[in-house]
């Protein structure tokens, strides 16, 4: 199997990936009721998801236009809309809209660990943002978590989505850090990829992680190994799958993440 070369994608990359979720959650909300269960979040419905992603779209593009508009008044315009999946629609496309009229040296606030710059890193938020609703759309409709072969997510995206989750998110510190019971170290080596990352978890302190270019480096020792395809690994790290696999009950107690 050939290696997969490794790099962040571009903001045209972001863009598209924006608009092919979108697309997906949008088609699978529709063939699914408003009240069904979504069952990769199972405290949401259906309506729960797609209120949800129609107002971060809104909170991302207020921030990129420099706006300050409560993010819960958006999610209750979408409860309250008559055309729940039209009133999504408009906010996708605003989102999009936004980032295109954004200055590439936009000056905005981020909140991630070692995040690129403001305009590249609200597209690249909100095309894993996006992507992750829409599998939990598609599971809505299929009444389980999708497998990888049922989704239209291919490689690039995957390793970028990894890296973003154990790169920005695991990282961060103050009241969203993410903390081992006891000093725990992971290495993530995806199937057929140039890269790796080693992430460093301790009970007090920040997560440490190192993105390993396997074309020039060695593999440091961990205390559990996370290999699998991309996609799958995406999906597994990301929390969208049935929770059954060897590592994903610790992971999913350690790595909860939050959009904001």
């Amino acid at each position: 199997m050939a290696t997969e070369p490794f790099h962040l994608l571009t903001f045209d990359d972001y863009g598209d990936a924006i608009g092919q979720a979108s697309t997906v959650l949008r088609a699978n909300a529709a063939a699914a009721p408003l009240d069904a269960t979504v069952p990769t979040c199972r405290e949401w419905t259906v309506l729960d998801l797609v209120s949800h992603t129609g107002m971060v779209h809104r909170w991302a593009a207020d921030r990129l236009r420099g706006a300050r508009v409560d993010p819960a008044e958006h999610e209750a315009e979408g409860r309250a809309a008559g055309d729940l999946l039209g009133w999504f629609d408009t906010g996708a496309t605003a989102l999009l809209q936004a980032l295109v009229d954004a200055p590439e040296d936009l000056d905005g606030r981020v909140f991630l660990e070692n995040a690129p710059p403001a305009r590249l890193f609200w597209a690249r938020r909100q095309a894993h943002e996006t992507t992750m609703h829409a599998v939990d759309a598609l599971g809505a409709r299929l009444g389980r978590p999708p497998a990888q072969e049922e989704t239209w997510i291919r490689n690039p995206l995957a390793l970028d989505g990894i890296d973003e989750l154990l790169s920005g998110f695991a990282p961060r510190s103050g009241r969203q850090a993410v903390h081992a019971p006891e000093p725990t170290t992971v290495l993530v080596r995806p199937d057929a990829s140039s890269v790796a990352w080693h992430v460093a978890f301790s009970p007090d302190d920040p997560a440490v992680t190192r993105r390993i270019d396997l074309t020039s480096g060695s593999l440091p020792d961990a205390d559990r190994v996370l290999t699998g395809r991309p996609v799958e690994l995406y999906l597994s790290l990301w929390n969208r799958t049935d929770g059954t696999g060897e590592h994903e009950p610790w992971w999913r107690e350690v790595m909860t993440v939050t959009w904001a």
